[in-house]
């Protein structure tokens, strides 16, 4: 459709056939994409720079997982209707999240504990999933792998309040909390020793970052390797000495819309989004 039209229809007017194809089909999608793209790019980097490990991100240590294993039992066992299962998969990232954080925490936080419970976590839901999908019968199973692979296609514009205002709430207050973030980076001493309540602010961050990937999550499914991407890409493009949570949002969101595309109109057959982020992904860790 030309400009004026596609204007028109953002701005209340009722023009014929462009009216559904924008406000319906075009518009949720691409606000999903950017949404959720700029939401997994947060997290990613919170995680990977709170953590110091460019592979603690919310997928690796298992709180998409958590979600995923939620989702797939509410379509698989009991049936449920996708506002009931994006319920379902935010609460399973949160309980994930503080049962992970509880495991880790012994007499005093460590990273490597974190990490190494979080990919046990992980194998865990991982392993109810396959489950789950062995035992569910044969007309289910489309909706269960294509939630699981991380598609924007479906998505509806009254499903997307919540993410966009966990966006206004959550982002700020982890941009707030980015110097002591930068500071954590340092470890546990060093920020301890400058002034940080690490155990107080480590929560917050964890918390923040958690809630909006499991938000996400609920409306696009785990879309692959974005939240590991943005964090590293955006730090090559913006460079270093300040942070980069903004930057690392952007290409999140960038990742998502850009694959997406690509997934819709560079193939003879159309791709869910996370198939194009995946193939992205595997040679970016390699390298």
């Amino acid at each position: 459709y030309p400009v004026r039209p596609v204007l028109a229809v953002l701005s209340g007017e009722e023009v014929r056939g462009a009216a559904f194809a924008i406000k319906t089909i075009r518009l949720p999608r691409m606000l999903a994409g950017f949404f959720a793209g700029f939401a997994f790019g947060i997290a990613g980097y919170t995680f990977q720079t709170m953590l110091r490990n460019p592979l603690a991100n919310p997928n690796v240590i298992g709180v998409t997982s958590g979600s995923s294993a939620a989702a797939v039992f509410c379509i698989i066992v009991l049936q449920s209707s996708k506002a009931v299962t994006s319920l379902a998969s935010i609460i399973a990232g949160l309980l994930t999240v503080v049962l992970l954080y509880v495991l880790a925490r012994g007499r005093s936080f460590s990273i490597g504990r974190l990490i190494l419970v979080g990919i046990g976590i992980q194998a865990m839901c991982n392993s109810l999933i396959s489950y789950l999908m062995l035992i569910g019968e044969e007309h289910q199973l489309p909706a269960a792998v294509r939630w699981l692979t991380g598609s924007l296609n479906g998505v509806k514009l009254e499903e997307l309040p919540v993410l966009i205002l966990a966006s206004f709430l959550l982002v700020p207050l982890i941009c707030v909390l980015g110097r002591a973030l930068a500071m954590l980076e340092l470890g546990e001493q060093m920020a301890t020793a400058l002034g940080v309540k690490t155990d107080q602010t480590r929560v917050l961050l964890i918390v923040g970052a958690v809630i909006l990937a499991a938000i996400a999550t609920a409306i696009t499914g785990p879309i692959a390797a974005v939240a590991f991407l943005a964090g590293p890409i955006a730090v090559r493009l913006a460079g270093t000495g300040a942070s980069n949570l903004i930057p690392a949002g952007l290409v999140g969101a960038v990742l998502v819309l850009g694959a997406d595309l690509a997934g819709q109109f560079a193939f003879p057959v159309k791709f869910p989004a996370g198939i194009i982020t995946g193939i992205i992904g595997a040679p970016y860790l390699l390298y």
